[in-house]
């Protein structure tokens, strides 16, 4: 149904990985030290055009729409016109051999960047769909300055929202209780993504260069709900669906609300299919889904992650059981 069993997501394509991350967070220092170390080798860094000027002065300059060759078999491009186009450059000049052979791209954002259009990209465009894997999303979040930062720009909710692992930098400049605040504010505002501890802007390189094909385990959000009326939790599905109830009602889950479905991710149990079905939706977009050789553990129920605005997890649901209900009569 959904074409060849892969066992990756992602099977051959280039995987890609968008850091973002509000003005001053620490992006660049994130990504400066994995491309000095051995498992960030041979990474390719496409820096937005509207941010800052990313790595540093020194290697990109203003203005310059050249590719910067670094060490460790890495390179770093200003986005010159669209993200399509750029990804496409570099593609087509690691083919004829003129920049080194990258094995992933990193996409760093503008600090004032709002990461979805990013996301609908990946999404959208055929020719990135055929070529390039979105592996997750890292926000970098600045310990000392989150909560009057998260007060103040909507970006940096989305930011955190929508992101798949978060990185908490500048943790020498609060208290340990302190910290402790801000990591319970993340898990509360994005339960379902990994947050970890930068040390002087480093990380493990696992930790941003590696997904797990799994959403993370988390019940459904019952807290406060943020004053900007975003929302995540997870819908449990314990037995296998057929595929044509569950894609009309992510249908009509899309006509009715598809503005506010920020994002949804998972994966599916669907009949008939020994591998899980990997889902994931921005807005109105759907990526094509594609079935797994294998599920990553015992657990064969679905589970679907949502990040929502101004909805709630039992209305979710129950579109979801209604339309497979109506399709299976």
């Amino acid at each position: 149904m959904f074409g060849r069993r892969l066992r990756h997501p992602g099977g051959a394509r280039m995987p890609v990985i968008v850091v973002t991350g509000f003005l001053g967070a620490g992006k660049t220092s994130l990504i400066r030290s994995l491309l000095e170390s051995p498992q960030g080798a041979g990474t390719a860094i496409i820096v937005n055009e509207l941010g800052e000027i990313g790595i540093d002065q020194a290697l990109l300059r203003p203005g310059s729409d050249e590719t910067i060759l670094l060490g460790n078999g890495c390179l770093c491009c200003r986005m010159a016109n669209d993200l399509r186009e750029t990804c496409a450059t570099l593609l087509r000049e690691r083919a004829q051999g003129s920049v080194p052979p990258f094995e992933r791209i990193i996409v760093e954002t503008s600090g004032l960047a709002e990461p979805t259009p990013i996301l609908q990209t990946f999404i959208a465009e055929r020719a990135l769909r055929d070529d390039f894997h979105l592996r997750g999303m890292v926000a970098v979040v600045d310990a000392a300055s989150f909560e009057s930062t998260l007060a103040r720009f909507p970006e940096c909710l989305r930011q955190v929202a929508l992101a798949d692992r978060i990185v908490v930098s500048k943790t020498d400049l609060i208290a340990p209780d302190a910290l402790a605040h801000v990591l319970a504010k993340l898990h509360e505002l994005n339960p379902a993504a990994r947050a970890g501890v930068a040390v002087e802007g480093r990380i493990a390189p696992k930790f941003v260069l590696e997904f797990e094909p799994s959403p993370p385990r988390f019940a459904p959000a019952a807290g406060p709900r943020h004053p900007s009326g975003i929302e995540t939790f997870a819908l449990v599905l314990d037995a296998p669906v057929q595929w044509s109830g569950l894609s009309q009602a992510l249908t009509t889950l899309i006509a009715l609300r598809g503005p506010d479905l920020l994002r949804v991710k998972g994966l599916v149990n669907v009949q008939g299919c020994p591998g899980p079905v990997v889902l994931h939706l921005v807005q109105h977009l759907v990526h094509p889904p594609v079935e797994l050789q294998a599920w990553p553990d015992a657990d064969r129920r679905s589970r679907l992650v949502f990040i929502v605005r101004d909805m709630t997890a039992s209305t979710v649901r129950n579109v979801i059981v209604a339309v497979q209900e109506a399709v299976s009569r």
